[in-house]
């Protein structure tokens, strides 16, 4: 592999994909290019290690390493058989194969996957009469197995576990909304530390983490202790400890307010646990408050929530969803607000015309984040 020039491909979520391209580009990505869920760039192996541990909306980072046609199963294993697995495993490493097949000739994922992994075996015991063991659990080495059509394209995957799995949560509320998802709604809603911030609905606390760690720059995988790209062959420990001692003299102190608000006593109690295991008790308030009856007291005022809905919890969606919009005219003037929905329909009941709709999905949920901005007096008057 060159390790300077690396062609590199990064997934995120449908929506997040201009939000990523921007964190990539300030990272110092090279010849960034947005795809459809995913972007593309090339980098060095520093910045391979770099985005990793600081990107906030990858969800995978690849490598690729090998493409070619295949119009038949046979040529599909015969090609292979015949690329050199061990420029990147070695025979005493396990691996793992994930697959993502869009072909008429090749329908069924499990059974290309199957031959992939019968080509890679049957390499190394040709090669050093000895076989690799597949781990699908935690594997030394994951490749990534793309068919479209009659193209075949493999990659080294660098990240391992998703990097939605940050590491600091330990409690689940009713609907944790996914790391990746809540910190590219906050990059949407413009968060970037400046002011303050309140999740009125703060369930198990992922946003409000999230928040806290934009506002004071700290790397998103800075509670992750293992990427996949440590078993590679190739990997210099010494360049990594180096890129997260940069990275960690990037953070900043944050000088406002991040505060979450719930009625639930056991979303509050999931939220402390997450909250303390991020080690930002100080930099986090939650507290039980009921939106509805609350008022502004911080000022300037960012507002980004999940509120629940249909699929998720049992509520009066109609009824509801007017008591948002009755609560930010009369109690939250001059602040802008984004909420997250998939209940299109009960949304419309919120009596405010929303200034910004973007489709996301939260999960399978396709969803609108939807952007509302408050004026005390006329629509003139400059908002905080």
């Amino acid at each position: 592999m060159d390790t300077q020039n690396i062609t590199i491909q990064i997934k995120t979520f449908f929506g997040l994909e201009h939000i990523l391209a921007e964190e990539v580009k300030k990272l110092g990505g090279r010849e960034v290019e947005v795809k459809n869920r995913a972007v593309t760039c090339v980098g060095d192996l520093g910045f391979l290690y770099k985005i990793n541990y600081s990107l906030r909306t990858a969800v995978k980072i690849l490598v690729p390493v090998y493409s070619f046609k295949a119009f038949n199963e046979n040529k599909f294993y015969d090609k292979l058989f015949a690329f050199d697995w061990s420029e990147y495993m070695d025979v005493d490493q396990t691996f793992a194969i994930d697959a993502t097949v869009h072909s008429e000739r090749f329908r069924h994922s499990q059974f290309m996957t199957l031959k992939m992994k019968d080509a890679i075996v049957d390499y190394f015991q040709f090669k050093f009469r000895k076989r690799p063991t597949v781990d699908t659990r935690n594997p030394d080495i994951r490749f990534h197995l793309h068919i479209d059509r009659e193209l075949v394209s493999i990659s080294l995957d660098s990240s391992g576990d998703p990097l939605f799995k940050r590491g600091y949560r330990k409690e689940q509320g009713v609907a944790p909304i996914n790391e990746v998802l809540a910190s590219g709604m906050l990059q949407l809603a413009g968060w970037d530390g400046k002011g303050n911030f309140l999740d009125p609905m703060c369930g198990s606390g992922t946003l409000l983490i999230e928040a806290a760690m934009i506002a004071m720059e700290l790397p998103a995988q800075i509670f992750r202790s293992r990427f996949a790209f440590m078993n590679w062959k190739n990997y210099d420990a010494k360049l990594f400890e180096e890129i997260k001692g940069y990275r960690l003299n990037r953070i900043r102190e944050f000088t406002g307010k991040i505060v979450g608000y719930d009625i639930s006593n056991e979303a509050l109690s999931a939220a402390r646990t997450n909250i303390a295991a991020a080690d930002m008790e100080d930099v986090i308030e939650v507290r039980k408050q009921n939106f509805f009856e609350s008022e502004k007291e911080l000022f300037p005022l960012l507002i980004v929530f999940n509120p629940p809905y249909d699929e998720r919890l049992a509520i009066s969606d109609e009824e509801f969803y007017k008591k948002i919009g009755d609560t930010f005219k009369q109690s939250y003037p001059n602040t802008l607000a984004w909420m997250i929905t998939a209940d299109l329909e009960a949304a419309k009941k919120v009596g405010l015309r929303p200034s910004r709709k973007i489709k996301l999905f939260n999960g399978k949920l396709e969803t609108r984040f939807l952007q509302y901005e408050m004026y005390e007096g006329s629509k003139k008057e400059k908002k905080q």
